[in-house]
C-alpha cells in the first residue's frame, strides 16, 4: 500500500557504521541504554542498561507494565530523548555522539510519530496536518498538500481534505495521523499506544494500515502498547520491566506468549 521509502537525504553528514558490524536486516540497534531523571536523592533510573533490536520489515511491539521504562526506550530510539549511557543505530547510521541538529534532520528525514493523542493542530485542515512533515522537509506547498491528499486517500479519508480534526471521530483522527506518519516515505515509524483510546473494530483497522506500513521494503514500525487485542499483529514482541528488555517473543514464543496473555 505504501512507497518504498527513499534513502538518507545526502547532503546530510552522519556518522556511519561499517556495514559488517550490523546483523543483516537490522534497523534498531540499541546496547546499554541507560537514563535517569532527577538528581541526588530524586535521581530515579529509568533504564538500566537496556538491550533492543528491530529488523526491517517487521511490525515490533514494546510491552510490559506501566513506569518500566516503555516509552522511555522509544523516546531514546527515536532520538527525542538522550541516554545517559549506551548506544543506539538506526539503519546503520550511529544516532550516539551526533549533533542535536544533525539528529533532528535524521529524525525529520526518516522517523514517522503517531502519538496516542494524535497531536493534531486544529486549526488546520487535514490535509495541512498531513503536509506538516513534507514542509519540514523542504517540499514547497502545492506539491506537500498534492501528496497529502493521496495519503488521506489511502486511509480512506478521500474528500474531506479541508475538514478540520475536530469534525472527525477519533477513529478517523488516528487515520490522520498515520497519513502524517507516512507521508514523507520515514523508514521507522514510532507508535505510542495508538490503539488504547479506539474500540475494537477501529483498533484493528489502525492495525492492519500500520501491518502494511510495517511489510513496505526498508521500513520498520515500533509500537508501544498496553492493548493485548492487537498482539496478533506483531512479528516479534519485547518485553520490558524495571528498565530492561527481559524478553523478545517470535515464531512459537510468539504464538505461546499471545496465548497466556490472552487468557490472562
Amino acid at each position: 500500500m505504501f512507497p518504498v521509502s527513499r534513502p538518507v537525504n545526502p547532503t546530510i553528514s552522519l556518522s556511519k557504521t561499517s556495514p559488517q558490524s550490523l546483523p543483516v536486516g537490522q534497523a534498531v540497534g540499541a546496547r546499554g541504554i541507560v537514563k535517569a531523571f532527577g538528581a541526588g536523592d530524586a535521581r530515579t533510573l529509568a533504564l538500566k542498561g537496556a538491550d533492543f533490536e528491530a529488523r526491517e520489515g517487521e511490525l515490533h511491539l514494546i510491552v510490559g507494565p506501566s513506569g518500566c521504562g516503555k516509552t522511555t526506550l522509544l523516546s531514546v530510539l527515536a532520538g527525542t530523548l538522550a541516554s545517559d549511557e549506551g548506544e543506539v543505530q538506526l539503519f546503520g547510521t550511529r544516532l550516539t555522539g551526533l549533533s542535536t541538529s544533525e539528529v533532528t534532520r535524521f529524525r525529520c528525514r526518516n522517523i514517522g510519530f503517531i502519538f496516542q493523542q494524535f497531536n493534531l493542530i486544529p486549526t488546520l485542515s487535514l490535509v495541512e496536518n498531513v503536509s506538516v512533515p513534507l514542509l519540514l522537509n523542504g517540499s514547497g506547498r502545492r506539491e506537500a498538500e498534492a501528496k497529502a491528499s493521496e495519503r488521506l486517500q489511502q486511509v480512506g479519508l478521500g474528500g474531506r481534505e479541508r475538514q478540520l480534526p475536530t469534525q472527525l471521530s477519533g477513529g478517523q483522527q488516528q487515520r490522520v495521523a498515520i497519513a502524517r506518519a507516512l507521508v514523507h516515505e520515514p523508514r521507522l515509524v514510532i507508535c505510542d499506544e495508538p490503539t488504547s483510546a479506539l474500540d475494537s473494530v477501529t483498533g484493528h483497522q489502525i492495525m492492519d494500515l500500520l501491518s502494511g506500513a510495517a511489510r513496505a521494503p526498508g521500513r520498520c514500525v515500533l509500537i508501544v502498547t498496553h492493548d493485548p487485542r492487537v498482539y496478533g499483529y506483531a512479528d516479534r514482541i519485547s518485553e520490558m520491566e524495571d528498565g530492561r528488555v527481559t524478553g523478545v517473543h517470535a515464531g512459537e514464543s510468539l504464538s505461546s506468549f499471545i496465548h497466556s496473555e490472552n487468557r490472562s
